[in-house]
């Protein structure tokens, strides 16, 4: 007997995650909550954050990478005077410190992490090491010695401090790990400090105020759901639109070149539409796009 394959459901639902739950696990009951065919999201939180998880339904799959590039932006509490093996609350102690920074310490030490910065991920996280994630290495007992990584930090600025604690606003690149900043922040007032809390407030176009909350997602509450979908679309609001022609609509759909209306510089990255229907996304050639994702819309 042939498995059901699930239904054909394109665009984007905004999970205000819980902590406690796994990205993927929020992935696998989007997807049997609505029966769909295809899902899968843009940019992992941790288990123990909260807050925005993107997550792409059938053909907006593959508008993904377009969000994981996009800036996000994360609200988190450090606490001071102790290291963890995973740079959390979750985490073992394995250092302390007496020490605890001063507000003006604290706001003078923000600058070093802002703009182009190079950040070691924690021990505990997805980074892949010869095939394996660090995660998995680090549970089996394995001291993993990853390399630092670049990251774009848009800004960095606190919020609030007691003297146990700060609370901080992070706007970031691709793969940012807001674990080690408040591990190296720690480490460079002399204090150590490691995430207690962590929410995710926005990423790309999508803000908390999008989200659907994670016990709605039930086959119960299937027509709630499919209400709170947005289209495609909606993850490209920062690439130049194009409108095709209709002979360019019927190229595009087929994979080749088509004729396009609008402005864009030679070489850019923009979507085609044509009558409110995403068909693309693709590359500017002047008058032309050459497509380099299809969207198959039915």
């Amino acid at each position: 007997m042939a498995r059901k394959k699930g239904r054909e459901i394109h665009g984007w639902l905004i999970v205000d995650k819980p902590a406690g739950v796994g990205s993927t696990d929020v992935v696998s009951k989007v997807r049997w909550a609505l029966d769909a065919k295809k899902a899968g999201h843009a940019g992992t939180l941790d288990p123990d954050a909260t807050g925005v998880l993107a997550i792409a339904l059938g053909e907006a799959t593959k508008t993904v990478p377009i969000l994981t590039d996009a800036l996000k932006a994360y609200d988190f509490t450090v606490n001071w005077g102790a290291e963890t093996s995973s740079d959390d609350a979750s985490g073992e102690v394995v250092k302390t410190s007496d020490v605890r920074p001063t507000e003006a310490a604290i706001r003078a030490a923000l600058s070093g992490f802002i703009g182009d910065i190079m950040q070691v991920p924690p021990s505990v996280s997805a980074v892949r090491v010869d095939g394996a994630r660090a995660y998995d290495l680090a549970r089996e007992g394995e001291v993993v010695e990853l390399a630092a990584r670049p990251l774009w930090v848009e800004s960095l600025e606190l919020l609030a401090t007691t003297e146990h604690t700060a609370d901080l606003r992070m706007v970031c690149g691709k793969g940012g790990y807001v674990r080690s900043i408040a591990r190296d922040l720690g480490r460079s007032l002399g204090c150590l400090g490691h995430v207690d809390h962590l929410r995710r407030i926005w990423s790309g176009p999508f803000g908390a105020e999008d989200g659907i909350a994670f016990d709605r997602i039930d086959r119960a509450n299937q027509v709630e759901i499919e209400a709170a979908l947005l289209p495609l679309q909606s993850a490209l609001v920062d690439l130049p639109q194009m409108q095709a022609t209709e002979i360019g609509e019927i190229r595009i759909l087929n994979g080749n070149p088509g004729q396009v209306l609008g402005h864009a510089e030679f070489g850019a990255e923009v979507w085609v539409s044509r009558n409110d229907r995403a068909l693309c996304i693709g590359r500017y050639m002047g008058g032309e796009v050459q497509p380099s994702r299809v969207f198959n819309l039915g």
